[in-house]
């Protein structure tokens, strides 16, 4: 089926919420069609979890259609319904809400699954923009998280009351990620602002986030931008422990 299909992801998802505006304003006749674009989309975590629930929970259009017509009476109502429920995954398919590192940081991350890494990452890039204070704990919660499990892997002893830069201190010791460890400026210069990049998301995430009761009036509340800005450095400062451990590891007898 797949070469009577738009080539680019973007156009088959307008043609799948074109195929439901049908069903939803005279019936469709496109039910194959539906059924193998949402296996495609379903099949994809990062469009999956951005479709409408509508779309994720029915799996043909003649159970979409008791849905819609529940939904609302007339049709110009149902198409604002069905075409505002896809403004999240299609503006992800635009590039509103994507970082061009989303997806490299993605794939790093998965190594790590089985303790949710990369389902954290996810929710981090979700919320970026439609809540950024809960980013930036999450961006914050990515990083604890990655550390702690290098640290029981390596084994590396830590307590609940380390705070996020003396973990990834001591990880980072071990990893061989210190400065000190190496001899080329260059490289001292990066691994050194990596540690300092780790110190300001402590920061940032204890003066911005969600995780702490505010006594007084924020002078800055958080923006998108700044969400943004802890996740994206957050993701890319997992990535490259992720990559380095795996590296390490392929070096041990």
């Amino acid at each position: 089926m797949d070469e009577f299909l738009p080539e680019s992801t973007l156009e088959r998802l307008n043609m799948m919420e074109g195929i439901l505006i049908d069903s939803a304003t005279g019936g469709s006749d496109q039910n194959h069609v539906y059924e193998h674009l949402r296996r495609e989309f379903m099949g994809d975590p990062q469009i999956k979890s951005r479709l409408p629930d509508f779309v994720r929970t029915y799996r043909n259009l003649s159970a979409f259609w008791p849905y819609i017509k529940n939904q609302a009476p007339t049709y110009a109502e149902r198409r604002q319904i069905i075409s505002a429920a896809f403004t999240a995954v299609v503006e992800y398919l635009e590039g509103a809400a994507r970082s061009p590192m989303d997806d490299a940081t993605s794939d790093s991350l998965k190594t790590f699954d089985a303790d949710g890494v990369h389902e954290i990452w996810m929710k981090a890039l979700d919320r970026r923009s439609s809540d950024p204070e809960g980013a930036i704990t999450i961006a914050r919660t990515l990083l604890e998280t990655v550390l702690k499990r290098i640290a029981e892997e390596m084994p590396i002893t830590y307590t609940d009351k380390d705070d996020l830069p003396k973990l990834y201190n001591n990880v980072s010791k071990e990893l061989k990620l210190a400065p000190s460890e190496h001899s080329e400026d260059s490289i001292k210069r990066i691994l050194g602002g990596a540690t300092t990049i780790v110190h300001g998301l402590s920061t940032l995430r204890n003066r911005l986030s969600d995780s702490h009761g505010r006594g007084t009036k924020l002078p800055v509340r958080p923006s998108a931008r700044h969400a943004s800005l802890a996740v994206n450095t957050a993701g890319a400062i997992a990535t490259f422990l992720v990559e380095t451990y795996e590296v390490r590891k392929s070096e041990t007898p």
